[in-house]
């Protein structure tokens, strides 16, 4: 085997194991990130009065397809009416899944 196949072969695992490595370990975002993300959309439709998040992560399931997820709540106020819903964000991209009025 030459040197320079052999070079190739390495140079090939390494990038194999970088984009692998990339794949496997998504990062979440922090609650704090996610919170800011619900705020600013419902913010266009109305004034925030307060908001909470669950610091902690937790496993979420939506037509068969597993999330890590931040559970939180928003109140706020749209043409002169209070409201109060609760939340569930994507971990990893920060889409919300779900945003459910509280009656």
């Amino acid at each position: 085997m030459s040197l320079k196949r052999f070079l190739v072969g390495v140079g090939v695992g390494l990038l194999a194991g970088t984009v692998l490595k990339e794949q496997l370990s998504k990062e979440l975002i922090s609650p704090e990130k996610a919170l800011r993300i619900v705020k600013r959309k419902v913010g266009q439709q109305g004034a925030i009065e307060g908001s909470w998040i669950h610091m902690i992560p937790e496993d979420f399931e939506r037509k068969f397809i597993n999330y890590k997820v931040y559970r939180g709540g928003i109140s706020c106020t749209m043409e002169g009416e209070f409201y109060q819903f609760d939340f569930i964000v994507d971990g990893e991209t920060g889409a919300i899944l779900e945003l459910s009025s509280q009656d």
